[in-house]
Order: structure tokens, then C-alpha cells, then sequence
């Protein structure tokens, strides 16, 4: 999973939220807690609303160099580009243009040849009109499922959690307010927070 400087996580301590931000702010405000208290401290992004697992042992400067350069190195990757001294795969990587395996029936390869630019550039096409035409559907199915993973980890054994799973899933918000009104409030906003994306 990529992290960037935009994306915002939170980290608890036991049932109380004690941090939330960029990544860095939250990451040396766990080291910070972490010296007071014997509570499980878990950080959540809010993206995906799973952990994460940061390496917090150094000092604040030490902490926030070593997550600049995992940020570097993440997007190096996701971006495909090739690292110094490795050698060039096929394709464009400068680019970001990755090769992987497609399978697909005769009729489908066919139809493909046939467009003009061939298979690739008709599957770049076909991908990219399909992400314009559903993003809305993609990004509140993304906030859902990341509410979902938040509140399964933080509240799997709470009373009504599966009724306000199934409130979740069926974009009932009134009705999973209602079921998780007895909640811890910090683990209950965060998921009010989560589900305000859908």
C-alpha cells in the first residue's frame, strides 16, 4: 500500500484515539505514547481502514527520514520506473507501462487485434473508459470496505457489530448510527468519519 504525505491515518491506543494526520505527525505521535502507556497502539489507515506496521525505533528525525525514503521507494515502484543499475524489462517502463499476463477467449484477442493500435492500446482504452465511468461506484465501494476493516478490527466483538455490518453494506447510515450509539465515542466517530465517504 502506498502512503503519501495526503493521506490520513489514525492511530488508536487501546479504545481511544490518540492521533490523526499525514503519516509522520502520526507515526511520532505513537513513539511519543508509546513510552506512557502498556495499551495496544495500532495505526489505521484511513484509506483502507487496515494496520499498518511502522518501524518507530530512533529518534523523531531518524523516524520521519526512514518514512520519506519508504514513501520514495513506494512510488519508484508504483510508478514502474526501474531502479539504478537494474536492468531494463520490456516495455515502457520510464512510462509506467508494467507487461502482465491477460487471458482472454480467441473472440476477445480478435476483436482486440482488430482495433486500431492493437490489444494494448484497446485495453488501456477500455480500462481507462471503465475507471471514469464507475469511479463514484469504485471510490464509495473503497470507503466502505475500508469502514468495514476499521470496524471489524477495532469493534469485531462489540454488541451489534453484525447488525451494523449489515447496515454498513446496505448504506443504512441511520440504522448503523442507531447500532453502534453505545460504542466507545472515539472508535464510533472514526467509523461515522470512515462512513461520511461513501
Amino acid at each position: 500500500m502506498m502512503h503519501d504525505h495526503t493521506s490520513c491515518f489514525t492511530a488508536f491506543e487501546g479504545q481511544r484515539r490518540i492521533a490523526s494526520g499525514p503519516l509522520t505527525e502520526v507515526a511520532l505521535a505513537v513513539k511519543h505514547a508509546g513510552t506512557r502507556t502498556t495499551a495496544p497502539i495500532a495505526i489505521y489507515s484511513d484509506e483502507t481502514g487496515r494496520p499498518i506496521d511502522l518501524d518507530l525505533r530512533g529518534s523523531d528525525d531518524e523516524i520521519a527520514a526512514r518514512l520519506r525514503q519508504t514513501l520514495s521507494v513506494e512510488t519508484t515502484e508504483a510508478s514502474g520506473a526501474s531502479k539504478p543499475g537494474e536492468p531494463r524489462g520490456r516495455g515502457r517502463p520510464k512510462l509506467g507501462v508494467v507487461a502482465r499476463e491477460v487471458t482472454l477467449l480467441p473472440r476477445h484477442w480478435e476483436w482486440l487485434s482488430a482495433q486500431p493500435g492493437g490489444a494494448s492500446v484497446a485495453l488501456r482504452k477500455l480500462v481507462d473508459e471503465a475507471r471514469r465511468a464507475n469511479s463514484d461506484k469504485d471510490r464509495s465501494r473503497a470507503a466502505r470496505d475500508a469502514a468495514y476493516y476499521f470496524m471489524s478490527a477495532m469493534a469485531g466483538d462489540f454488541a451489534n457489530f453484525e447488525e451494523a455490518a449489515r447496515a454498513l453494506f446496505a448504506n443504512d447510515r441511520r440504522r448503523l448510527a442507531a447500532l453502534i450509539a453505545g460504542w466507545p465515542d472515539d472508535i464510533r466517530d472514526h467509523i461515522v468519519k470512515l462512513v461520511e465517504r461513501i
